[in-house]
C-alpha cells in the first residue's frame, strides 16, 4: 500500500486541486483509492481522538495522539485492502504542530514516531510549493478579503504563530516553515516529490506529479491522457 500525501507550503498553491486530480486518476486505472479530504480529519473514525481534542480549550492536539490516530487509519486501510491512500495535507502536521508550539527539536522525534506509525505502508509526500507571497495573493483573490482577516487572525491567535499580524508577515512566517519542513522530511525515510507551482500551472503541475508517480506504482493501467 502506498500513501501518497499532498501537502502545500501555503495556502493558495492548489494543493487541494492537485489532491483531488491524482486520487481520481488513480481510481480511473482500476486502483482501490481511499481520498482523504482534509475535512475528513475531524470526521473519519480512525480520528475521533484527534476531533475531540481539537474541541477541547486549547484547541491542540498532542502529537502522541496525531501519531496513534495515523497508525490506526493505515491499519484499517490495509485490513479493506486499498492499494492507496491520496491524503490532502494530512502527513506530517508540520504547519499544526508549528502552530500549537512545538519546536524544532520535538518535531523531529514526531517525524520519527510517524515513520514508523504508517508502516508498512511506502509513503510519498507531494510538496506543493510558491513564494509565500505570491501564493498568499493568490488565495485573497479566490477567497476574499474576509478571508485574508481571517486568516492573519487564526496565526495571530496560536502560541506558535503569535508574530503574525498581517499578509506580510504570514508570508515570513511561510518561508520559515517551508526550511522546516525541508529539514523535517529529509530526515524521513520517506520519497518527496516537489512540484513548483511558481513555474507550472495547474495542469502541468498534474501532469508532474502523474507522471513521476507512474514511475513509482505498480498499476494495473496506463495514465490517462
Amino acid at each position: 500500500m502506498h500513501l501518497i500525501s499532498v501537502v502545500g507550503s501555503s495556502p493558495g498553491v492548489g494543493k487541494t486541486t492537485l489532491c483531488r486530480a491524482v486520487a481520481q486518476w488513480l481510481a480511473g486505472v482500476g486502483a482501490s483509492v481511499d481520498h482523504f479530504e482534509e475535512a475528513d480529519l475531524l470526521t473519519r473514525p480512525a480520528f475521533r481522538p484527534v476531533a475531540e481534542e481539537f474541541a477541547g480549550e486549547t484547541a491542540a492536539v498532542r502529537p502522541a495522539t496525531l501519531t496513534a490516530c495515523t497508525r490506526a487509519y493505515v491499519a484499517e486501510s490495509l485490513t479493506t485492502g486499498k492499494d492507496h491512500l491520496v491524503t490532502d495535507a494530512l502527513l506530517p502536521f508540520i504547519p499544526s504542530l508549528v502552530a500549537w508550539g512545538h519546536d524544532e527539536a520535538s518535531l523531529v522525534q514526531v517525524m520519527e514516531d510517524l515513520s514508523h506509525a504508517v508502516q508498512p505502508a511506502q509513503v510519498t509526500v507531494v510538496y506543493v510549493h510558491d513564494d509565500p507571497e505570491t501564493a498568499l495573493r493568490r488565495a485573497v483573490e479566490r477567497e476574499g478579503e474576509a478571508w485574508e482577516d481571517w486568516y492573519v487572525r487564526k496565526l495571530a491567535d496560536s502560541p506558535g504563530t503569535r508574530g503574525v499580524h498581517d499578509l506580510s508577515s504570514a508570508a515570513a512566517h511561510l518561508r520559515f516553515e517551508g526550511e522546516l519542513t525541508r529539514r523535517l522530511l529529509a530526515r524521513t525515510p520517506w520519497h518527496v516529490l516537489n512540484v513548483n507551482v511558481g513555474t507550472l500551472n495547474a495542469q502541468e503541475a498534474y501532469a508532474h506529479t502523474r507522471d513521476h508517480l507512474t514511475d513509482m506504482l505498480e498499476l494495473p493501467g496506463r495514465p490517462l491522457a
